[in-house]
């Protein structure tokens, strides 16, 4: 016996049963397969899809490129030339705008707001989105658009009237009536406005100048009404004076002031200011040039005073 022949058998058995399950095993994943992809490989696809899916993609792809390449205010500014060219030649051109109201806001700056341009349809002009526009601008306080099919557009606004000048930090804006600023102190045509200094002095200046017009000798010689802490207000006159006002009780201080000033002649003295704030006395503050004048004459008065009564000893 060689060996060969007995041990040769058995291997040989052996890899033709490992080969058999290989095969089986391979067929059973082949059937499984087949049969988890059949509703696939069963499903029918919509003719065009193919196309639909490129077309997008090739949107997606061109937005992409517009938003990373900062395109989108051009293609949207081509593609509303594109609407209003396609609207003006169907007869809704815009042919006519009237407009009312405006003294401080120039044409240019209403179409503008309204963006109104030669090329512009009536079509697709937004009615709404125009009248917001126009009252952010701060000089106009009501606005009304009106369009008139098929070319026709009317613009009417309410401005606001230049009430005051009011200064802050070195910097002087003219204000409304109700404290908004309308634009920064350019030009001399406001130069005749009262003047407010200080913060919250632009809120409160409507109430203090109205109180301060019912005295005419107050207001012809009032230069700037400074608020002071947010609290009180001090009045600088023209003649360099300056009057100290209480918190409360403004208007019995100006009547103490205007009395003052018919019976004493107050506010033509040689004084830097008056203080009012208390409602029992009025203090008075002298310019050094009035102040030493006043010295002089008050140590005249008692050299004089004093060289009476030594005379008067001598005689007795």
């Amino acid at each position: 016996m060689d060996g060969r022949g007995r041990l040769a058998k058995p291997l040989n058995d052996m890899r033709a049963r490992a080969r058999r399950r290989a095969a089986d095993l391979t067929i059973g994943w082949q059937r499984t397969l087949r049969r988890w992809m059949k509703p696939v490989v069963d499903l029918r696809l919509p003719r065009g899809l193919g196309v639909a899916g490129t077309t997008l993609f090739l949107f997606a792809s061109a937005g992409y490129g517009v938003v990373c390449g900062d395109l989108g205010p051009v293609i949207a500014e081509e593609f509303r030339d594109l609407r209003d060219a396609t609207a003006n030649a169907s007869g809704f051109r815009l042919t006519s705008i009237s407009l009312a109201g405006q003294h401080q806001v120039t044409r240019d700056e209403i179409f503008t707001a309204v963006g109104v341009s030669a090329r512009s349809s009536l079509l697709f002009l937004n009615a709404a989105a125009a009248r917001a526009s126009l009252k952010a601008n701060p000089w106009i306080a009501e606005a009304d658009v009106s369009k008139f099919y098929p070319g026709r557009l009317h613009i009417a606004i309410t401005e606001r009237k230049a009430f005051a000048l009011w200064q802050k930090d070195r910097k002087i804006s003219v204000i409304a009536e109700d404290g908004i600023v309308l634009e920064s102190y350019r030009t001399a045509e406001f130069s005749s406005l009262p003047l407010v200094v200080g913060i919250g002095a632009e809120r409160k200046a409507r109430e203090l100048l109205a109180l301060i017009d019912k005295y005419p000798t107050v207001r012809s010689q009032l230069y700037a009404s400074v608020l002071i802490a947010e609290r009180r207000w001090s009045l600088s006159l023209k003649n360099g004076i300056e009057v100290k006002l209480p918190e409360s009780g403004i208007e019995r201080a100006l009547d103490t002031l205007v009395e003052l000033d018919r019976d004493k002649k107050l506010l033509s003295r040689d004084i830097v200011a008056i203080d009012l704030r208390l409602p029992d006395r009025v203090t008075v503050k002298l310019s050094e040039e009035a102040a030493q004048m006043r010295e002089d004459a008050l140590r005249e008065q008692e050299k004089l005073s004093n060289s009476k009564k030594s005379k008067r000893k001598g005689d007795a």
